[in-house]
């Protein structure tokens, strides 16, 4: 029975978590069912198994850390098979995974690369390898969902509990005197709020209990019906005036009653951030500068533009007229966006502009870009940060994504913070924080020249740049220009 080795992501990536099977021992599958979710240190990645039959044995339990290579399930396909893993070995070009919903292709004589093809014509048959310790329960029982390890990150949501018709569902109850099927974030969660999975009534008709029944059961109101489960909002998403109360992020719970201290292995997408933020403090020197806007015009202009058909069913905020900016800004500075190469000592100036977005997820930081932002309208914008927000929160995010960045906004007044001194994203040399936007009293000067202190909307700017590539006056003239468009929009059509 052939085995089937975890393959590779790609972006140089040597391991992943196996985060939730799709499948149970006993279970029937076809070529390019979806049999596992894992998740790497760059997103979320749904595996298709390129053989048809019936699962053997599952190797590795929810929770464990795999190296590429490594066989994770084996599937009793009725012949002889390829040798182990025959066809999982390759790298994966980013972006050629199977999207959450959407069918792998089912061309079985297509040459393999990676996963949801066929064996290959030239694979040869051996016999299995015998295997001890195996982590499947027998055929004859169901596999029980394990409780999650203290490493599981916190709560990220499936972007949908009506799931998609290529994965398998989970039993529709749990075996008598066995634990609460629910997947292991959701575990953590509940662990983290002190509530007992086996008091809770899912709402979902295989039984799963979604993060949802958990807040239902907090609230102490009835679960809803079930739909599909709203995410955890990145930073980008809502008006920075109304950043506070829009966010629905929870914090662990502090409770003394359980253990004094918890500890919690850094792993995923976790573990790559600190190590990238921690290279780039202590490799780039970091500056910061910081400017007070009046963006009352910018406000007004968002509130025109969400009555505007052109923009029927776009996200129109404070934040996508900014990044509008930004890319203006850039064209008028274009040295912000060049970069030191330690390896050949060089200076690149790229000539393009990749807007990174700093998206605080369930799963950590992550910073996806748009590709080319500065060739896009302000329409295209919208529908881009809309599209990057509804993936990262998702936690679908691709590698090639989060590749090739040339500047970044990171929106920290969603969370009603003024300012900040934000770290660069590895691989650019500067980085926009977006304050919250008050109303705050502010001293205007009117034609006539005479002064008064009036209500406006205010924020702050801060941009932290590599002073190795960028000078003071680079970073102030950019900062000032960028503020310049938010105070008064109309200059965008000057320097656009």
């Amino acid at each position: 029975m052939p085995q089937f080795n975890l393959p590779d992501p790609g972006e140089g990536l040597v391991e992943a978590d196996i985060v939730t099977w799709k499948v149970k021992v006993g279970d029937e599958v076809k070529v390019n069912d979806i049999v596992v979710e894992i998740e790497t240190a760059k997103s979320l990645v749904e595996l298709p198994i390129p053989w048809a039959g019936t699962v053997a044995e599952i190797l590795v339990e929810e929770g464990a850390t795999v190296e590429v290579g490594d066989p994770i399930i084996v599937i009793d396909t009725g012949d002889e098979a390829p040798a182990d893993g025959a066809d999982t070995g390759a790298a994966v070009e980013p972006g050629t995974l199977a999207a959450p919903g959407e069918a792998a292709p089912a061309e079985p004589a297509r040459e393999a690369n990676l996963v949801g093809y066929g064996p290959t014509a030239s694979a040869t048959a051996r016999r299995p390898r015998k295997r001890g310790g195996a982590t499947a329960a027998p055929a004859a029982e169901p596999v029980q969902t394990p409780a999650p390890a203290p490493a599981a990150p916190a709560a990220p949501v499936a972007p949908a509990e009506a799931a998609a018709p290529a994965v398998a569902a989970a039993p529709a109850v749990a075996e008598a005197g066995g634990k609460a099927l629910a997947k292991p974030p959701v575990r953590k969660y509940a662990k983290d709020k002190g509530v007992d999975l086996s008091a809770i009534t899912p709402t979902r008709e295989d039984g799963v209990i979604t993060r949802a029944d958990v807040d239902a059961h907090l609230s102490g109101g009835a679960p809803a019906a079930a739909a599909p489960v709203a995410a955890e909002p990145a930073t980008v998403a809502g008006d920075s005036a109304a950043a506070a109360s829009a966010t629905a992020y929870v914090a662990p719970v502090f409770d003394r009653s359980g253990e004094r201290e918890t500890r919690t292995p850094v792993k995923g997408v976790r573990k790559m951030t600190a190590q990238a933020m921690v290279g780039s403090a202590f490799t780039a020197p970091h500056v910061t500068e910081f400017i007070t806007v009046d963006v009352s015009a910018t406000m007004e202009l968002v509130e025109r533009l969400k009555n505007d058909r052109e923009f029927r069913g776009a996200r129109v905020n404070p934040m996508l007229l900014l990044a509008k900016a930004l890319c203006l800004a850039v064209k008028r500075n274009p040295g912000m966006i060049a970069v030191w190469d330690e390896a050949t000592q060089e200076i690149v100036q790229k000539n393009y502009v990749n807007l990174g977005i700093a998206a605080a997820t369930p799963r950590g930081l992550m910073v996806p870009n748009i590709k080319d932002a500065d060739l896009m309208d302000l329409r295209q914008l919208a529908d881009a940060m809309s599209n990057l927000v509804e993936t990262a929160r998702a936690g679908r995010t691709q590698p090639a994504e989060m590749s090739g960045g040339s500047i970044t906004i990171t929106n920290v007044g969603v969370f009603g913070v003024d300012t900040g001194t934000p770290i660069i994203n590895p691989g650019e040399s500067a980085i926009v924080a977006f304050g919250a936007v008050r109303r705050q009293p502010w001293v205007v000067t009117a034609p006539d020249g005479t002064e008064e202190i009036v209500p406006r909307w205010i924020t702050q700017l801060a941009v932290s740049f590599d002073h190795r590539v960028i000078d003071g006056e680079l970073g102030s003239k950019f900062l000032a220009d960028l503020a310049a468009i938010m105070e008064d929009p109309a200059k965008a059509l000057v320097w656009g």
